[in-house]
C-alpha cells in the first residue's frame, strides 16, 4: 500500500522516513519531489565508463539519447518501507527519462540515490532542480532490512556488473 503525503511526513519526524533535507512544500499527496544533485557522471567519449562534472548554476545541456548518471540532492530513505524513485510527469513530458531501469529502493537503504538520466532532445538541466519523486510502500510479510550493494554511496555509482565479452 503507498503511504500518502500527511503519512511521509507524520513517519518522517517518528524518525521511521529520512528526506534530508526536508522541505514541507516538496510533498504530494502520495509521494515527495527530490532534487538533482550537484554532481553528474558524463560518458567518456575516449574510453568506457565515465567522467566526473559539476554541474554549473547556468545548467548544462544533455546530449539525446546518451544515458548519465546523476543523484539525488536528498538523502532518502527508511527503516520501515520500500521505495520507489520516479520521474515527474512535467520533465518527462520535456523529453527526460528518469530511473530508466532501477526505480526500487530496498527497506533499509538510506543515501542519495544514483539517477539513470536519458533525454530525447537537448534539455538544460541544473543543479537542485526538482527532477523527481519517491513514493514509499508498505511492506508485506517479513521485511529484512537490505544492506550492501548500491547503498552505500552517496554520489552516482557506475555500475558493478562485469560485461563480459560474447
Amino acid at each position: 500500500m503507498i503511504l500518502t503525503g500527511s503519512e511521509i511526513v507524520r513517519l518522517r519526524k517518528k524518525g521511521e522516513i529520512t528526506i534530508e533535507p526536508f522541505c514541507e512544500s516538496m510533498v504530494n499527496p502520495n509521494s515527495y519531489n527530490y532534487r538533482l544533485g550537484e554532481l553528474l557522471k558524463l560518458p567518456n567519449p575516449s574510453e568506457d565508463g565515465f567522467i566526473d562534472f559539476t554541474i554549473p548554476q547556468e545548467g548544462f545541456v544533455m546530449t539525446p539519447h546518451t544515458l548519465y548518471l546523476g543523484h539525488t540532492y536528498e538523502k532518502l530513505g527508511s527503516t520501515t518501507h520500500s521505495m520507489s524513485l520516479i520521474g515527474r510527469s512535467s520533465i518527462g513530458r520535456l523529453g527526460l527519462f528518469l530511473q530508466v531501469s532501477a526505480n526500487l529502493g530496498h527497506t533499509g537503504s538510506c543515501h542519495c540515490w544514483t539517477l539513470e538520466l536519458v533525454a530525447t532532445r537537448p534539455i538544460r538541466i541544473y543543479p537542485k532542480m526538482r527532477i523527481g519523486q519517491i513514493s514509499y510502500w508498505e511492506n508485506l510479510g517479513l521485511s529484512e532490512p537490505y544492506t550492501g550493494g548500491y547503498s552505500e554511496y552517496d554520489f552516482a555509482q557506475e555500475s558493478k556488473m562485469e560485461q563480459k565479452p560474447s
